[in-house]
């Protein structure tokens, strides 16, 4: 601890601005949207205190606008992975010898100048990154983002503090070690908050890392670096890379120093890489630690005795939300037979409300643009092959354009098949499928949902039946790491709801919790023995 035992800050929530018209953070969004989407960014990696360029370009386009260009970022090779490998190393021991508070006031640094100077600019670059309307980039690339670092920070604190009990003329104590080597962060395209918190928890910790932030997610990502470097994170502690993910992968899981992977994404590449680990175990110093956020498909469960409009408003807003494009997005609707056809009018009159899907620059947009053409021709095949099926049904939308901006019309699917594939199949868009259960069928219908689905990740239930909500607290048990009581299953704040799944959805890490620091550290126990002992000789011997 050095020269004290020091109380951090005590961490609160980032106030959400509201960016009502006329505000002066609507303007200043507005004025750095455009200063970004009118400039031609060159983005650099950053390896050690290098900022590599190596010709080898991408564009970056926004999504609602895709044949703009807003930039270029430079692609790595094999040596530029291996020279952020060895920036790493070469960085560590000072690193994870500085004292924790230096580490601590970097990050609570960050943050402050995310909650000012920069809350425009990373607002402003997620708006034309990843499409976000307003406050969705408000709630994620600001409040969020700046929430990980200070409640990481108080955690941090409560970490080191949590010491053993010690016996008369013993001294027992923990260090909390960074871990022994390098840890590799590999971050998605939908979170600008998880791009920032993933290399970042780790590197809190006393750790180095190699961070491979998504392709569609580069321009906001600059942002964050900007953030880290003025706030003092000395250099080589985050290298940055670019590119082939399996050349990048591959290097990186063949070094020995390899610790740990800190990783959002696809379960089906999550379970790759676990493989791959796996594979390569006797290569390593250390059995890495392997942390993943991955897939969902998510359920919102209505019983017959809850309110309607607040069932559709969870639908409307736990669907719809950025495009869906949430690992938590509700993306299958169990709807009771009594209340369905009245919750499904509430749900199509909110779609018909809404403006047609655009660009986040007008603030009267709610929906904009899903992420790549990839995701768009996705979304499109599995919404033409529900208006052929006889058993589903588009109830609401199903139009899409990608002349301009790959735009998914918000789109409700009613099918007679609870097992029907876009009940089971995760999606990532703005596409929710509804099933209408017969009422008698309650119980039936949770083991229907907790059968189901292969992830664990977000799940909620609205009903004005106290035993009812207890009954499917309990039956659902296992299909939702996140569960909501009368609320979307979407929202989780940081030091309030400590956000992850099991199943297929993830190791249940929860970050934004204790719980996922403590997988960045390797504990030493340390015992002391004031007085020690000359004798073998126990009393019992006589």
């Amino acid at each position: 601890m050095g020269k004290g035992f020091f109380q951090v800050p005590t961490a609160i929530n980032e106030p959400i601005k509201s960016y009502a018209p006329g505000s002066s953070e609507r303007e200043a969004v507005l004025e750095q949207y455009k200063t970004y989407f009118n400039g031609n960014v060159d983005v650099p990696m950053y390896i050690g205190s290098k900022e590599v360029r190596t010709g080898n370009t991408k564009p970056m386009s926004p999504p609602h606008d895709h044949k703009h260009i807003v930039g270029t970022y430079h692609t790595a090779d094999k040596k530029n992975v291996q020279a952020a490998i060895d920036n790493c190393l070469e960085s560590r021991n000072a690193w994870a010898n500085l004292a924790w508070e230096q580490r601590a006031a970097i990050f609570l640094k960050a943050a402050e100048l995310i909650a000012g100077p920069y809350r425009a600019k990373i607002n402003a670059s997620t708006m034309i990154a990843q499409s976000k309307n307003i406050h969705q980039a408000e709630i994620d690339a600001a409040c969020e983002l700046i929430d990980f670092l200070r409640f990481n920070v108080e955690y941090m604190s409560q970490i080191y503090a949590e010491q053993p009990d010690s016996a008369e003329g013993i001294w027992n104590r923990v260090e909390y070690r960074p871990l022994e080597g390098f840890v590799y962060a590999i971050t998605p395209f939908n979170f600008t908050a998880i791009a920032g918190n993933l290399p970042a928890s780790a590197a809190m910790m006393g750790n180095v890392v190699v961070w491979k932030p998504s392709d569609s997610q580069i321009f906001s990502a600059k942002v964050i670096v900007d953030i880290f470097k003025e706030a003092g994170l000395p250099d080589g502690v985050i290298n940055v890379v670019y590119g082939d993910p399996v050349m990048i992968t591959n290097t990186i899981l063949a070094s020995p120093d390899f610790a740990g992977i800190h990783f959002t994404g696809s379960t089906h590449v999550f379970k790759e890489l676990w493989k791959q680990i796996g594979n390569n175990i006797h290569t390593y110093k250390t059995y890495p630690k392997i942390v993943g956020e991955t897939g969902g498909k998510d359920f919102i469960l209505a019983h017959p005795t809850a309110n309607t409009k607040q069932v559709a408003t969870a639908i409307s807003r736990g669907a719809f939300e950025f495009q869906g494009q949430k690992c938590s997005a509700a993306s299958r609707v169990y709807l009771p037979k009594s209340t369905s056809k009245e919750i499904l009018e509430y749900v199509k009159a909110d779609i018909e409300s809404f403006n047609k899907p655009g660009s986040p620059e007008d603030m009267s947009n709610f929906i904009t643009a899903v992420i790549h053409e990839g995701s768009f021709d996705k979304l499109v095949k599995y919404i033409n092959q529900a208006k052929e099926d006889e058993n589903a049904e588009i109830y609401a939308g199903g139009s899409f354009d990608k002349s301009i901006g790959y735009f998914i019309e918000p789109t409700v699917i009613v099918t007679t098949d609870p097992k029907y594939t876009t009940m089971e199949t995760e999606l990532f868009g703005p596409v929710v499928t509804i099933y209408v259960y017969d009422d008698k069928d309650w119980k039936e219908t949770l083991q229907l949902i907790d059968g189901t689905s292969e992830y664990a990740l977000t799940g909620a239930v609205l009903s004005n039946d106290r035993y009812a909500i207890e009954e499917a607290t309990k039956a659902l048990q296992n299909c939702a790491g996140n569960f909501y009581i009368n609320d979307k299953p979407t929202g989780a704040v940081v030091g309030q709801q400590p956000f992850g799944g099991a199943r297929a959805s993830g190791t249940n890490d929860k970050a934004g919790s204790a719980q996922n620091l403590l997988r960045w550290v390797s504990p030493r126990l340390i015992k002391e023995t004031f007085v020690t002992p000359v004798d073998y000789r126990y009393p019992f011997l006589g």
